[in-house]
């Protein structure tokens, strides 16, 4: 809980949040409910439940190298809904979104 109110702090303390939603981020079968938001610099990830290992993430935008839209996956495998996102970092690091308008998701990130 006390990282979760970090990021959140530093986002309300450093820079104006630009938007947020709720969003379930997947790696393969793992997935974790949580809040994605976006700064002018950052994109955040706090999960509701911490012991599952996704997140919290913090990414710095400057790092983007590429945003597209993926499927959201049941088990792993079985594609569900085409709502989710992938941010592809400079170094390879993959996170992947599910969540409503993607498209919009898409454009913000993709500056």
């Amino acid at each position: 809980m006390q990282e979760n109110q970090t990021i959140q702090e530093s986002l309300t303390t450093q820079e104006s949040l630009i938007k947020s939603a709720i969003a379930t981020a997947q790696d393969g079968v793992a997935r974790a409910d949580g809040q994605l938001s976006v700064t002018e610099q950052l994109v955040c990830f706090s999960p509701y439940n911490k012991t599952l290992g996704l997140g919290p993430y913090q990414l710095q935008r400057k790092d983007i190298a590429k945003v597209e839209s993926c499927w959201g996956k049941g088990g792993g495998i079985l594609p569900v809904t085409s709502d989710a996102i992938k941010i592809t970092l400079i170094d390879g690091s993959e996170y992947q979104f599910i969540l409503a308008s993607p498209q919009e998701w898409l454009n913000l990130l993709s500056h």
